[in-house]
This record gives C-alpha cells, sequence and structure tokens, in this order.
C-alpha cells in the first residue's frame, strides 16, 4: 500500500487550502475515488475529507428553490420530505442510484465533479437546468458538464450545493445495468417556465446531453403520444458490451415515453 496523507477539513475554505497540498484530491462518499486508488488508476498524495462538514449537507426549500448541500447523500436526497414534495422526481431518482452501501455514503457533489457517463445526477440537474455553486462561483448545467469525466471545474474549485426551481412536471426513468444499476440509458424530463428540457445519460458517447428531439416533441404536446414514432439517431451513442449505439437510440424514446407517463400520472 502506497502512503498517502490523510486530512480532515474543518471548513470549505480549510479545504481550499489543503487542496493545495501535493497532489490533493478532495474525499466525501469515496464512490469512485477509493475504488480508483485501489486499482492504482489514481494515487493522490493527500485526501482531504470534507464528508463531515455540516456547510455542505441538507436539502433546503425555501420558496420557488430548492437547495442541495453538496455532501448530502442520496439517501438523504431520496428521502427527504420537503423535497419529495417540491420535486418528487429527483427524490425517486437518487433512490434508484446503485445499492443502500452506495445510497448511505455516495454524494451528490460527487457525482457530478466525477461526471460519469452513466451516472444519474447529471441528467437531472441538466434537464432541471440547476445551478452547480463552488467556493468561487456559479455554474450553470448547460455549462458545467463538459464531457466524459469532465467539467467546467477549475484546480481548487470544490462543488459546494446545488439549486434550482421545482419544475411542474418532471420524471426520470432508466434502464440499469442489473450489477452495477448504473443507467445504461436514462432520461429525465421536465416540464417548467422555461418549457420543455429533456436529459440522456449512459447513452452518450461524449456523457450527458440533452435530446433535442424529445424536447422538440414534448413543446408541442406534454403527453407520451406525442412522442409516437419518435426516432433517435444512433450517432454519437456509446457501444460497449451492454448495448450497441442502435438499441440505445431505442431505449431513449423507450424511456423518455415512460418518463413522460410517470411525470403526468
Amino acid at each position: 500500500m502506497y502512503s498517502v496523507n490523510y486530512h480532515r477539513a474543518a471548513s470549505v475554505s480549510d479545504a481550499a487550502k489543503l487542496l493545495k497540498s501535493g497532489d490533493a484530491k478532495l474525499l466525501s462518499g469515496g464512490m469512485t475515488l477509493i475504488p480508483a486508488m485501489k486499482t492504482r488508476l489514481a494515487a493522490p498524495s493527500d485526501l482531504v475529507d470534507v464528508s463531515r462538514l455540516k456547510e455542505l449537507q441538507g436539502v433546503k426549500v425555501s420558496g420557488k428553490t430548492v437547495t442541495i448541500g453538496a455532501a448530502t447523500t442520496h439517501y438523504d436526497v431520496s428521502t427527504d420530505e420537503n423535497l419529495k414534495k417540491a420535486c418528487p422526481a429527483l427524490a425517486h431518482m437518487a433512490s434508484l442510484i446503485g445499492d443502500p452501501a452506495v445510497r448511505y455514503k455516495g454524494t451528490i457533489g460527487g457525482s457530478i465533479a466525477n461526471n460519469d457517463p452513466a451516472a444519474d445526477y447529471p441528467a437531472a440537474l441538466l434537464a432541471l437546468g440547476a445551478t452547480i455553486i463552488t467556493n468561487k462561483r456559479e455554474i450553470g448545467a448547460d455549462k458545467f458538464f463538459k464531457g466524459l469525466f469532465e467539467t467546467a471545474l477549475k484546480e481548487g474549485e470544490i462543488i459546494t450545493a446545488v439549486t434550482f426551481t421545482p419544475p411542474a412536471k418532471a420524471a426520470y426513468q432508466k434502464f440499469r445495468n442489473p450489477a452495477s444499476r448504473y443507467a445504461i440509458v436514462g432520461v429525465f424530463v421536465v416540464k417548467g417556465k422555461d418549457g420543455v428540457r429533456a436529459a440522456v445519460t449512459g447513452a452518450g458517447a461524449d456523457g450527458v446531453f440533452r435530446s433535442k428531439e424529445i424536447e422538440a416533441a414534448l413543446a408541442k404536446n406534454f403527453d407520451v403520444s406525442a412522442l409516437d414514432g419518435l426516432k433517435v439517431s444512433a450517432k454519437g451513442l456509446m457501444s460497449d458490451i451492454h448495448a450497441s449505439a442502435d438499441y440505445r437510440a431505442n431505449l431513449i424514446a423507450v424511456m423518455a415515453k415512460r418518463a413522460v407517463a410517470a411525470a403526468i400520472a
């Protein structure tokens, strides 16, 4: 086992200072970082633990705004009663992530910072038009997710919270890998004051993306029938051992229909 220096940050500002030590990495739930370290895909010199920072935890619903701290676990997102009322689709989505062990440790901030192409939260925040708040600035979801495991975060920047306005209607449906429970295809649809937004995860060769085809169809009529005959191009979609690009293209249409049905139920 190689040596690593462990630091428990006392605050966000303390974490920012500690990140300047060698090749330091933030540690919250550790759902991605720890396995990467075990397989030697990552070898940070220092770990900066922010998982116990109260300022990064919790769900707040105030008026027309929902704010979720970056270190809030998937379990806490899925069970928060105020969130269930404000945006039940997001709470339901969090309940589908991994297994209980993952949901009790994994955090929303860690998920979006990692931006795994099959993760659930990126699709939710992109569809909700959320804002990602860091210790330095605020970034709209449309500009935050840049590609496979790539975000707009700069060196030393720490996600502190995400915020969004609850939509009138929303839902998420995914076809998941039976082992990892990651999305082979997941679709999050939203009908809000700015119109219809639909984001797809698990399918894009360049990560999460908005589906113009779905949005255009639902903008005319937010109903399952509006997606009848929907053709999604396989161009730019992934092909791997789990599903071909063509199969994923078909799944996007299927999951979109299921999501709309859930949203209007």
